[in-house]
């Protein structure tokens, strides 16, 4: 009776494949990597969109307040430099900024743009550090004085000063014009950029600073930032190629770097985003990283060669 009890299943199989019987596939390892592929793509193309849905309606609002110039340009200025500043401080919170005289200086510095010059810019830039350092010590702060002072005057040199350059360029002879020339190759160029890493990034760029950024999608981005701004100086006639040009490539370098320098903030703050006011992309900072350094770029060289 023994030899007619059938042998246990793993035995079966064992015998089956020794008998030249192949093993039956497993669907679902052969499936995963097209279901990753095809969870991966409406990704990217959302992203995309998302950008584009972001980028569209602020720009336009960014080129309204640049053509009513005046205190309008003015009091936009100093409302999103608020809430760069309001983002900044709060990821450097366990400094303990004095948020409010930060946001003093930048207002302050604006106006001295709107209603100065770069000089009276200057003196409330140099009269922040004395100012705040008494207020510092009126809160009765003893520890961590100076990371205190260095917190928020990182957010007036870097934010404040930027916004007020903003400022200052509107003022120049078609200084709104260069502006938005400005504008169209720092955010072209980030889109460039986002775009060519898709697109053709193999090597990383700054890994331990921006994982996702490539050496081919930084290349791209200064690419189209160069071509951005130099095609739009040929429809204003007051911009010679040569000036479109080198307006294009201070553009093209200052963005990226911008961009890497918030990075490096938010890596020694320990977050991901600035903030959340533009949902999934992040804070106001995070989106005009790039352009704080290019506007200062933009004032200088405008004002250089149009003397």
């Amino acid at each position: 009776m023994a030899s007619a009890r059938r042998p246990p299943a793993g035995r079966r199989q064992r015998s089956e494949r020794r008998a030249g019987e192949l093993p039956r596939a497993r669907p679902t390892s052969a499936r995963a990597p097209a279901r990753g592929r095809a969870q991966r793509a409406p990704r990217r193309r959302s992203e995309l969109w998302a950008r584009v849905l972001i980028a569209v309606p602020a720009a336009i609002v960014a080129i309204v307040f640049v053509d009513l110039g005046g205190l309008p340009w003015a009091l936009f200025m100093i409302a999103a430099g608020w809430l760069c500043l309001h983002e900044l401080y709060r990821m450097l919170a366990r400094w303990r900024p004095a948020a409010l005289v930060g946001f003093a200086s930048l207002a302050a510095m604006v106006l001295a743009g709107r209603y100065g010059n770069q000089r009276d810019v200057l003196e409330v830039a140099v009269a922040t550090l004395p100012v705040l350092f008494l207020i510092v010590l009126a809160r009765g702060q003893t520890a961590g004085v100076t990371v205190s002072v260095a917190g928020t005057l990182l957010g007036v040199y870097w934010v404040g000063l930027a916004f007020a350059h903003a400022e200052l360029l509107r003022q120049l002879p078609h200084g709104g014009a260069v502006m938005i020339d400005v504008l169209i190759g720092t955010f072209l160029g980030d889109t460039g950029a986002y775009l060519g890493g898709r697109l053709f990034g193999r090597r990383l760029l700054a890994p331990q600073i921006s994982p996702h950024k490539t050496v081919e999608g930084l290349f791209c981005g200064m690419l189209i930032a160069v071509l951005s701004v130099f095609v739009a100086g040929l429809y204003q006639t007051w911009l010679t190629q040569g000036d479109a040009l080198l307006l294009g490539l201070a553009v093209a370098v200052l963005g990226p770097l911008g961009d890497l320098f918030e990075s490096v903030v938010k890596r020694d703050a320990g977050a991901k985003d600035a903030g959340n006011v533009l949902g999934p992309h992040g804070g106001a900072l995070d989106r005009l990283d790039a352009v704080i350094f290019t506007t200062v770029a933009g004032y200088y060289i405008w004002l250089a060669v149009s003397r």
